[in-house]
């Protein structure tokens, strides 16, 4: 799947398969937008496609207009409004002809503008939500929008890809279930690092909360001790002015800035690297840290938000506190001199990411949780009861 494409060949189901077939349709990010939902979602979708009893399809939230009308979403503030007339037409013609409706939700105003419509169309039609909530800003979220807590109770199943987030919706009165994110380690080349060279890999995107500017502090550290190290940085978002100056500030020398990466560019990334630099300040379940786990690189991270739920200290990873960069950088540099302490973290979290985050883990959970929406709302299609 390459991405949005037009919009006229996204509202119908990819191929007729017979009524037996629970139909599912994804509704989130296509990887125009690139980021950690549409990674996930179109994982996930290429998965699901291979389950036997599932016919699945997908519908972008931000969909491509046709022709001429693509212009429109070249003009800022108009393409916002352009965007989600089309989507908001994609769902009433589309959702009708599912049995279940998996929304994938980010936060905030991105919660009213993707997911909220189509479940709340979903439900018109008496068809099954999964809602499935993918942001480590959920706490914030439901602290300052409290009229959301009610808003996802349309959902008739809340799934979310962490025990921390379980936690945090428990807080507001909401049950969730888990189910992981995973990766296609076929995809990962694997490699153990007998040896650490001084190269290091940051691949989160410009915004505030993934603290970018924190791993160009700890990496200024590091050079100071190593000068050859080197930084690898892929990503791009708001922030990139402001990360490129603090660069030049303290600095640094030998970072390639790689810009935006696809999903199928980044094993390579991973491969060139020798050590995986991460210091959010709010984080659910970032995949690069699993994606990282299949490659064998060995990882140092903050503790933010639901990363030590997927992330043991000294066991997988070395984890230190949020906007800490001496700490961050001392533990990177703990990995490039101490092999086997690098070999120990990186073997752990290989063997942690193929018993837990790989398709054959989770495909179970994902096909009994949609037979068993279909079933309790073909048996009562208006009826709100959680079937989770």
């Amino acid at each position: 799947m390459s991405g949005a494409g037009e919009l006229a060949m996204t509202v119908s189901a990819p191929r007729r398969e017979p009524r037996d077939r629970i139909r599912i349709c994804l509704v989130g990010p296509s990887l125009d937008i690139l980021g950690g939902q549409a990674v996930q979602l179109q994982r996930l979708l290429s998965k699901l496609r291979e389950v036997p009893e599932l016919e699945v399809a997908f519908l972008p939230v931000n969909p491509r207009l046709p022709g001429p009308l693509r212009a429109l979403q070249r003009v800022k503030y108009v393409r916002t409004v352009a965007t989600s007339l089309a989507y908001g037409w994609s769902l009433v013609r589309s959702l009708g002809r599912y049995d279940v409706v998996h929304c994938f939700s980010a936060s905030y105003w991105s919660f009213m503008l993707a997911p909220l419509p189509a479940m709340a169309i979903a439900r018109l039609y008496g068809k099954a939500v999964v809602l499935n909530y993918r942001s480590g800003q959920a706490a914030d979220h439901l602290t300052r929008w409290p009229s959301a807590v009610a808003r996802m109770r349309m959902a008739h199943a809340i799934v979310v890809p962490s025990g921390y987030l379980v936690d945090v919706f428990a807080v507001f009165g909401l049950r969730a279930q888990s189910i992981f994110n995973f990766v296609e380690t076929d995809a990962i080349r694997y490699r153990r690092r007998a040896r650490v060279t001084p190269v290091f890999l940051s691949n989160r995107n410009f915004e505030e909360h993934y603290n970018v500017a924190c791993v160009l502090r700890a990496f200024a550290r590091v050079q100071r001790d190593v000068q050859a190290a080197r930084l690898i940085v892929a990503g791009d978002g708001p922030q990139r002015g402001m990360l490129h100056t603090l660069a030049s500030q303290l600095g640094l020398r030998n970072v390639e800035w790689r810009g935006p990466v696809p999903p199928s560019e980044m094993a390579e990334l991973y491969d060139a690297a020798d050590v995986y630099l991460n210091a959010p300040r709010v984080d659910n379940m970032p995949n690069s840290i699993i994606e990282a786990y299949a490659a064998g690189l060995p990882i140092v991270t903050t503790d933010a938000g639901g990363i030590p739920y997927i992330v043991a200290h000294e066991r997988t990873a070395l984890m230190v506190a949020t906007d800490d960069d001496a700490a961050l950088a001392n533990a990177a540099l703990r990995i490039v001199r101490e092999p086997e302490l690098a070999l120990r973290l990186a073997d752990a979290g290989r063997n942690e990411c193929l018993a837990k985050y790989v398709w054959p883990a989770v495909r179970e959970e994902w096909t009994r949780l949609y037979t068993k929406l279909a079933a309790t709302t073909a048996r009562d299609p208006a009826g709100a009861t959680k079937v989770a």
